[in-house]
């Protein structure tokens, strides 16, 4: 499907921001010059405008033109997932702050999981004897682990989380995993926590989440040190 005007502007205003050429609290070009230099009607840029505005890049002042958000600052989910789209690398940093997120919300999601549907969440580790050790094999597995936990939670929003991340959660989780000993790392993490969730320890099975999630930064942390 051909994407709208609006999206394709949207998205080079976007990519200016990024780049340096739009700085934080420049004004944009009139709504009048910006119909004229991307050769559309007004309407159009204003759909953009309005997309631009609320994905956190810009906002919008009465009579004047928008001008660019600090989008660190004044962004959201939207502002994270386009930034990680437009980066053919992401970042080791990036990939820290990520893994703290985990650390903040995915005990909380697999616990509510837990208590609430644990032979479900117990049936999702299943194919894991299978899989083969390969980075995007332990990428694609861990997401649809994430993935399936967050749904069976009660609480929808953490499903709202991870679906703004999914192409970019397995961008990092394969640049994570290419390294041997993490998938290591994660066997045995899943191992211990298929084994306390068949005891029924729900308490000791959080804690490993828990546990595990911190490693991953530690892990993640020793690699952009070069191993030290």
């Amino acid at each position: 499907m051909k994407e709208r005007s609006s999206h394709l502007i949207a998205r080079d205003i976007t990519r200016s921001i990024l780049g340096g050429e739009l700085k934080i609290q420049e004004p944009l070009q009139s709504e009048r010059d910006l119909a004229s230099r991307y050769k559309v009607g007004r309407p159009t840029i204003r759909e953009a405008l309005q997309r631009l505005e609320r994905d956190g890049w810009t906002r919008s002042r009465k009579g004047m033109p928008a001008v660019v958000n600090d989008y660190w600052k004044q962004g959201n989910l939207m502002t994270i997932a386009t930034i990680l789209q437009h980066e053919e690398e992401i970042p080791d940093e990036f990939i820290v702050y990520m893994l703290q997120l985990r650390v903040s919300i995915t005990p909380t999601y697999f616990r509510d999981a837990m208590e609430n549907n644990k032979l479900k969440v117990i049936s999702l580790f299943a194919p894991f004897e299978d899989i083969d050790d390969k980075a995007l094999t332990y990428a694609e597995f861990d997401w649809h682990i994430q993935h399936r936990v967050a749904m069976l939670s009660p609480n929808p929003i953490y499903l709202l989380i991870l679906n703004s991340f999914k192409d970019v959660y397995i961008r990092m989780a394969e640049k994570y995993f290419s390294d041997p000993t993490h998938r290591a790392a994660s066997r045995d993490y899943y191992e211990t926590l298929l084994k306390w969730m068949l005891d029924g320890d729900l308490h000791q099975a959080e804690q490993t989440v828990r546990d595990m999630m911190e490693t991953s930064i530690r892990l993640w942390k020793q690699k952009m040190n070069g191993g030290k």
